[in-house]
């Protein structure tokens, strides 16, 4: 892979803590006029082969591949140019504001051959991936329950209007799309789509400052929380007829989880490592008899996806690829459900 970076926000900067460790053979970025100084501290600091300040500069380097981690309203039109440009694209969550941008890109990745992956990265966690591996020892689910709840610093200037873009409808802003985003990617992921959803949230200033999601799926129900303007223990719960299975941290940086069972013929199953390792975890059944599975890579939670990204690509597993993208489309049908349910509208929708 050969790979070129568009912004220079948190999350690229956790990327590139990790990214040596991954088999890119380049790696350039792109910045701003109001960034320059920046952009070119984090290219000498984690010595990247160049920068840029203009994308169509970016688009004629030697690369492949392009990473949008820009603002929400941004993705859709940086991630088309470069896939007119023959560039395969990781975009950032969430993946576009909206279904009817996601068609289109799909339709253009398809027809020029290119991969576009959403840059979810729970779907690459070991403890996740485990965790998927475990659900049938709960039985048949019937309550889910995932809580993302995480009061923003910029919710303190939102309510004096000063709107950052997480606040921003004109940006494709707000609770759904910022942090209950990750919580539907996790029920996706486990049970796929539900039969019908129902969106309830607090509105201000046009806006989710946070919401509960219900998602109906016949035989059981879930419900997810997502909050920017309020704080709560993080908590999930998926309960069956045979156990539950209990998650303290949110669904993107699940590292591990205690599975309880009723009638005591299952165990539990226990990883006590952070998810951003290849974990140790342990398995203890009902007579006490002890399993150790030790693989421990000391990673970064970045380094997971990515990896898998690199290795779809060079691979070309395009399975893989549409499989994702499957579980995309669904969260973006649900969300864009959702926020309509609501009245919120973003500008990117019209």
């Amino acid at each position: 892979m050969k790979l070129g970076i568009l912004g220079t926000g948190m999350i690229v900067k956790d990327l590139l803590t990790t990214i040596h460790e991954l088999k890119i053979e380049s790696i350039y970025i792109l910045g701003t006029q109001q960034t320059e100084e920046e952009t070119k501290s984090l290219c000498e600091q984690y010595h990247l082969d160049g920068y840029d300040l203009n994308y169509d500069d970016l688009l004629k380097r030697n690369i492949d591949t392009i990473y949008v981690a820009l603002p929400n309203h941004l993705h859709y039109t940086f991630a088309k140019k470069a896939l007119e440009n023959g560039k395969h694209v990781i975009i950032e969550k969430p993946i576009t504001a909206n279904t009817f941008e996601l068609k289109e890109l799909i339709k253009i990745a398809k027809t020029k051959h290119l991969f576009m992956m959403e840059a979810m990265n729970i779907h690459y966690l070991p403890a996740y991936q485990t965790l998927k591996e475990n659900i049938h020892r709960i039985g048949q689910p019937k309550i889910v329950s995932f809580n993302y709840s995480q009061y923003s610093s910029r919710y303190d200037d939102f309510k004096q209007n000063k709107i950052h873009p997480a606040f921003d409808y004109h940006k494709a802003g707000g609770a759904l799309m910022d942090l209950n985003v990750y919580n539907i990617h996790g029920i996706v992921g486990l049970f796929g789509k539900p039969k019908r959803i129902q969106y309830l949230a607090n509105i201000e200033k046009q806006i989710d400052t946070s919401g509960i999601l219900t998602l109906d799926y016949g035989n059981f129900k879930a419900v997810l929380v997502g909050a920017k303007d309020c704080k709560a223990p993080i908590m999930t719960s998926v309960q069956g007829d045979q156990g539950c299975i209990l998650l303290d941290t949110p669904a993107n940086n699940v590292s591990n989880f205690q599975l309880l069972t009723l009638q005591g013929d299952q165990g539990v199953l226990r990883i006590d490592t952070p998810i951003n390792q290849l974990t140790k975890f342990e398995y203890i059944n009902n007579q006490n008899e002890s399993i150790i599975i030790n693989k421990d890579e000391n990673k970064h939670r970045l380094f997971y996806e990515f990896k898998q990204f690199i290795n779809m690509i060079d691979y070309h597993d395009e399975m893989k690829v549409n499989y994702m993208l499957e579980i995309s489309f669904i969260v973006s049908e649900i969300m864009q459900e959702a926020r309509l349910q609501e009245g919120i509208v973003f500008d990117n929708d019209k």
